[in-house]
């Protein structure tokens, strides 16, 4: 019996981590493919007339078990690899893209899907009903079920590369950020460094087997150092190293993987009659149109580069001050610090004392039922994938009123909710949120989703918790915002459900949980000293929400430069004949850089979220999505930020997922389509 293949015996039927092995993987995807192309099989060979609830539905609801093995697969390939899980995702990505295309493709199903379409008129179908047939019909077409035979077979070839050359950008991105650590027996060459981050360093070492202190190229390892280490030498060699992942010619270089990426998707956007791969991208998102992009990207730009350059100018005359004639892009953190410090007495290991991960969670979590009635109940019979990994039930307590006689306290299991916080060689950079499970509702039963937050904090040592910077409190605000979408979904169907929803929406919910970080009245409950107890004083959580805008210019300037870059990549892969990635990658950013590039490093090659993620034509959502958050949340601080009637307006948005027209569902919500003027004033005063 393969367990991947059987209704999983675990409470809430929750993924048997313990009990899979790397060997059940292949056979199991095999024999669900087999029962996933049944399912489908049964639809086309029904005699029956097709109808919305024999063709579309019917489809909707098909290759469950499938879905579910893919999404603990890929899932743990991203947080807790092995080279065996690797290679096992080499074999299975093709056969998985293989079987997509026999459905999106397969003409008989889309001559039934269309005959319901085209009668979409003589049905009485509910809304939400209506966007799973349109979005059904065009998810077929886009796949290609209107090309000829010959055409369907290279789209079919050309998913299946894009497919594996994507699954290799990534593991070469994760083995070169592995194969560079820096051993330092001196410590004098750590002056600057606070103690907490030299203790997370000699552990490091000690894992290694040696002495001393080891930093690696790991975000948590990384950041701390380039933000406090006085070494300017050492912190030019860590940022070299860092801006050579996968850009240094050797095994893990992804230079020639990101032509061939480019190329491919340009002759997906072509077979399928668009113009580039942008544009097909672009039909299904909020902005429509490359062009619209450009202008909302450049718009941004002129408004931020000279509070940009500002800021700048500023940092310079501080490293002025230290000898430092020309700043360099690795002088960055380090002089931010400072002048962050400087004007608002605020630096990240006087902060984290304050912000133990326990209380961070404790908060979100206490935000969660303030606003939505949740609450969370840590489980341990529930099997996870890594002993550092928690589990935890979350419930809805009843909410309704005395007069309708029920039960105030009542609870509803909506999720499970997966935390797993910690670095560690088998996962990749970064955080993010993902599922196990989707939501959806069949035969009257609401099967309720099962919800991951994978992040890359600093471990807590023998002697001290895991201690955040408040960047990184605002990253796991910025995950549950995600969790939260995915949480409380509550439609009918799988495909539209949580944080299915247009791409340049998705990051609304996550965005704009982060906005509470900085509010005074919040921070007050949860900031306290994690050995005394003691609030976070006043003074410096005023300063905190003072500092919010702090290198705002810059940082606008930095993601405006890579929403142009991924936008230039998907309009102008011709270009690339005749340059390197390098020469594109400096054409494409040059107006957003506000230091001396380096020949010697490149960040496409490490573009992960491009080249492996999902935000192809896409990476220009994060600063679409702020206006959103912007005014959102504006309208929250208008009517006081837990407000109820605005958080039960907030709540329909969440869990509607993908059943609307986004910015339907925000007009609904908000009253008004969002006002970029929310973002520039939150931005820029």
């Amino acid at each position: 019996m393969n367990i991947l293949t059987e209704k999983f015996n675990t409470p809430y039927h929750a993924a048997p981590f313990n009990a899979i092995k790397n060997e059940d993987y292949l056979p199991a995807f095999k024999e669900l493919i087999q029962k996933s192309e049944e399912e489908i099989d049964t639809i086309i060979n029904n005699p029956e007339e097709p109808t919305f609830e024999n063709t579309i539905e019917a489809l909707a609801y098909s290759g469950e078990q499938l879905d579910r093995a893919s999404n603990v697969f890929f899932n743990l390939n991203s947080a807790e690899t092995s080279d065996e899980l690797q290679q096992i995702a080499q074999e299975v990505s093709p056969v998985l893209t293989e079987y997509s295309s026999k459905i999106s493709q397969n003409e008989a199903l889309f001559n039934k899907i269309k005959k319901v379409y085209d009668r979409k008129d003589q049905y009485d179908l509910n809304e939400e009903q209506q966007m799973l047939l349109n979005e059904t019909y065009k998810g077929f077409v886009r796949s290609g079920a209107l090309l000829n035979e010959e055409d369907k077979e290279k789209l079919k070839k050309i998913s299946m590369d894009l497919s594996l050359k994507s699954l290799q950008f990534g593991q070469n991105v994760l083995a070169s950020t592995n194969s560079y650590f820096k051993h330092i027996t001196d410590k004098e060459e750590l002056a600057g460094i606070p103690e907490a981050i030299l203790e997370q360093y000699a552990e490091e070492a000690k894992e290694r087997n040696l002495e001393g202190w080891v930093v690696t190229l790991q975000y948590p390892s990384y950041i701390p150092f380039m933000t406090y280490a006085e070494n300017r030498e050492l912190r030019k060699e860590l940022a070299l190293a860092n801006g050579r992942k996968s850009f240094d010619g050797g095994e893990f270089d992804n230079q020639s993987l990101i032509k061939e990426l480019l190329q491919l998707k340009q002759q997906k956007a072509e077979l399928l009659r668009y113009k580039n791969y942008a544009d097909y991208v672009l039909e299904e998102r909020m902005a429509k149109s490359p062009a619209k992009v450009i202008d909302f990207l450049n718009e941004l730009l002129t408004k931020a580069k000279p509070y940009a350059e500002k800021e700048i100018e500023e940092l310079k005359s501080l490293a002025k001050s230290d000898g430092i004639d020309e700043m360099q892009g690795y002088d960055h953190a380090f002089y931010a610090e400072k002048l962050r410090k400087a004007k608002y007495d605020l630096n990240d290991e006087e902060l984290k004392p304050y912000f133990p991960l326990n209380q961070v969670q404790d908060a979100v979590f206490g935000l969660a039922d303030t606003l939505f009635g949740l609450t969370f109940e840590e489980r341990n019979d529930i099997p996870k994938y890594h002993e550092e990994v928690k589990v935890y039930e979350v419930f809805e307590i009843g909410t309704g009123k005395p007069e309708d006689g029920s039960d105030h306290s009542e609870k509803t299991f909506k999720s499970l909710l997966y935390v797993d916080y910690f670095p560690r060689k088998g996962k990749r950079a970064g955080a993010w949120m993902t599922s196990y499970k989707s939501q959806y509702i069949t035969a009257g039963e609401n099967s309720r989703p099962h919800i991951s937050i994978v992040c890359n904090f600093s471990k807590p040592t023998k002697d001290t918790p895991s201690l955040l910077t408040f960047q990184e409190v605002t990253t796991l605000f910025h995950e549950f915002g995600h969790a939260l979408h995915g949480m409380l979904a509550d439609t009918q169907y799988p495909t539209l459900s949580g944080t299915s929803v247009k791409w340049d929406f998705v990051e609304l919910p996550s965005q704009f949980l982060e906005n509470f970080c900085y509010e005074p009245e919040f921070l007050k409950t949860f900031a306290r000293h994690y050995k005394t107890g003691e609030v976070l004083p006043d003074e410096k959580i005023e300063k905190i929400a003072q500092s919010k805008n702090f290198m705002e210019g810059y940082q606008t300037l930095r993601q405006i430069g890579f929403g142009l870059l991924d936008m230039n990549y998907h309009t102008k892969v011709e270009e690339l004949e005749n340059k390197t990635v390098k020469e594109f990658e400096d054409d494409y950013t040059r107006a957003t850089q506000l230091y001396p590039a380096n020949a010697e490093t490149a960040m496409s090659p490490s573009f992960s979220h491009i080249f492996q993620g999902g935000y192809s034509a896409g990476y220009y959502s994060y600063k679409w999505a702020e206006v959103l958050d912007a005014d959102a949340f504006q309208y929250f601080k208008e009517n006081g930020i837990f407000n109820a009637e605005i958080a039960t307006k907030y709540k329909v948005l969440l869990s509607s997922g993908g059943t609307k027209d986004p910015m339907e569902l925000y007009k609904s919500f908000r009253g008004s389509e969002p006002k970029v003027e929310s973002l520039l004033k939150r931005a820029f005063g």
